[in-house]
């Protein structure tokens, strides 16, 4: 039996993951099917029947639907049972974020208070904090909002301004401030709210009840979607917070902030897949509908070509973010095996795959705002209706751009971190960047003629590795430490690394189905598996190419294209027949089925 390793955060970069050592979706085990499937019934029953009245926020539905939802236990899928929950492994809390992500603005309510509400009172809080807070929260009995961004503190959280002084009896801080775009702001019952006390250059957080006075909201936001979520502008206005409700250490709310939206950044892409998995069914059910020149619409070539790569870009995403998710749950497994106190753990084990999460937040969002849109497209004139459901769909979607920081921020994020660690010597860059910049030097090493299954396209995530290690080295090289400025050049690095992730995420998954289950069984996800990365050889090539010219010119930028054109050199492979064989299983099972 072989053993599986624990590679760290980031570590795909340099080194090839066996297909034995990643989760895939297909291997989980009945109760999680079961938790997943209660998800979904309830979606059936109790939400996607209201969606008009969610919409409209009527009084107090958004309320009792929580409060259904947590007694069928979907609000502590992940609290451990001592306090009420039901302990499961952070890729089943996945598993439910993804079934609850077809709810709208149900599944925001949903993933704001099991997430950036809960968490950092589970994972920071002292046992009495955990003791009276944790199992009322995870019951649903009380609501959670988080309250970090302020009007000119968005994207640059630690420069809020709210704060905190304690008073002349040290019994209680007196907080003051403006937090915008609260999520669940207009019924929570409890507060995750950051300020500065005094002159600290960092964020403290605390928990704050709305019992404790002090505070009011502006009224409900008008939003472009997701408007049955609950939007508030929330006021402090000395409002009373007893010391003990200090969360922490002070100054570590930056440091709580930063981990718990690494959470929420995961998970945003496990809820992403859920909602893409409801559209493309929709879409698939229209074009079977839909009756256009005698024919179904699901016939035509431009069609099923939507209906596909709707399908692979779901499925490619999918397979990173359960890889992800399992990855966190391995390291975790390890650092409490090596004696860390659980709660830590969990955080350690997230923090040690931000750059993960962080790619996985971008690419879902945009595998669901393309989903939406060619959703839309596919219903045509009934696509722009809002009698469809097609229009919900895509309002809903263009939040999850924003949420839990910009793709723009989480792109730079991802070479940010990259390199942190590299520095740190806790990710060996530089070496295998070196490496590839000598092997410009040496004779091509021309594509073998192995047919076994995989071999080629190992060959071409393995040479793509090397296309990414080739610009940023470079870039690191030539640029130092103005690089830090480039964000152009940064987002085409962290482009490049995450098409990379996914493609070689899709892969493996295809790989390890082939293996367990045989070649017919594997056949589709191969097809999804090979256009993904076919696809993203040119995207590399177009992103490698934008950052060379931005830096390098000369004799260097014609040796660094002649090396991209090498490293993105691949055999032809029919996309439009793979795409074709996808479409034609989606039109045949009537929904998406993969």
């Amino acid at each position: 039996m072989s053993v599986k390793t624990v590679i760290k955060g980031g570590e795909f970069v340099i080194k090839e993951t066996p297909y034995t050592d990643i989760f895939i979706p297909e291997e989980f085990d009945e109760e999680a099917r079961m938790i997943r499937q209660t998800c979904l019934d309830f979606l059936d029953s109790e939400v996607l029947n209201k969606l008009d009245r969610i919409d409209n926020q009527e009084e107090g539905l958004m309320e009792s639907l929580l409060d259904k939802s947590g007694e069928l236990g979907m609000l502590s899928v992940s609290i451990p049972e001592e306090y009420g929950g039901f302990g499961k492994n952070f890729n089943t809390s996945m598993l439910v974020a993804e079934a609850v992500g077809g709810g709208f603005s149900f599944a925001v309510a949903l993933s704001a208070h099991t997430g950036i509400g809960t968490l950092p009172i589970l994972y920071y809080g002292n046992d009495e904090q955990k003791r009276k807070y944790i199992p009322k929260l995870a019951s649903g009995e009380w609501k959670a909002a988080y309250c970090l961004t302020e009007p000119n503190s968005g994207s640059d959280a630690n420069s809020g301004c709210t704060s905190a002084k304690l008073n002349a009896e040290g019994s209680h801080y007196l907080i003051n401030g403006q937090k915008m775009w609260i999520t669940n702001g207009g019924f929570a019952d409890v507060f995750i709210v950051f300020a500065k006390i005094d002159n600290d250059k960092n964020l403290t957080a605390f928990i704050i009840e709305k019992d404790f006075g002090g505070i009011t909201m502006n009224p409900e936001e008008h939003k472009l979607g997701i408007k049955g979520s609950s939007t508030r502008q929330i006021f402090f206005n000395d409002c009373h917070v007893p010391v003990e409700n200090m969360l922490s250490d002070r100054e570590n709310g930056f440091k709580i902030a930063v981990n718990i939206l690494n959470i929420g950044r995961i998970k945003l892409g496990a809820a992403t897949i859920g909602s893409a998995r409801s559209v493309i069914s929709k879409a698939v059910n229209y074009a079977n509908e839909r009756i256009q020149f005698g024919l179904p619409i699901s016939k035509f070539g431009a069609i099923r070509y939507k209906l596909a790569e709707m399908a692979i870009r779901l499925f490619a995403t999918e397979s990173a973010a359960y890889r992800a998710g399992q990855n966190i749950d391995d390291a975790y497994d390890a650092l409490v095996e090596e004696g860390m106190e659980e709660s830590k753990a969990k955080l350690k084990s997230v923090e040690q795959f931000a750059i993960e999460c962080a790619i996985i937040k971008v690419w879902c969002s945009e595998m669901l705002d393309y989903v939406v849109d060619e959703g839309v497209q596919i219903y045509g004139g009934m696509g722009y209706s809002a009698e469809a459901p097609m229009e919900r769909a895509y309002r809903d979607s263009r939040i999850n751009r924003i949420f839990e920081g910009t793709n723009e921020v989480n792109r730079m994020l991802v070479v940010d971190m990259l390199l942190k660690r590299a520095m740190k010597g806790e990710l060996d860059l530089m070496g295998p960047a070196q490496a590839v910049a000598s092997e410009l030097l040496s004779i091509p090493d021309f594509m073998d003629e192995d047919d076994a299954v995989f071999s080629a396209e190992k060959k071409i995530i393995a040479n793509l590795k090397k296309t990414g290690l080739l610009i940023a080295g470079s870039a690191v090289q030539k640029l130092m430490m103005t690089l830090a400025k480039e964000q152009e050049i940064l987002m085409n690095i962290a482009d490049i690394i995450g098409y990379i992730y996914i493609a070689e995420s899709v892969m493996l998954r295809a790989e390890k189905l082939f293996h367990t289950k045989g070649d017919a069984a594997a056949a589709l996800a191969m097809d999804m598996a090979k256009v993904y990365l076919y696809t993203t050889i040119d995207k590399v090539s177009v992103a490698g190419k934008e950052a060379l010219y931005s830096f390098a010119e000369g004799d260097e930028l014609n040796m660094m294209l002649v090396g991209l054109r090498r490293f993105t050199k691949a055999k032809p492979f029919n996309i439009k027949e793979a795409r074709q064989r996808i479409a034609q299983k989606l039109i045949e099972e009537n929904k998406y089925c993969f």
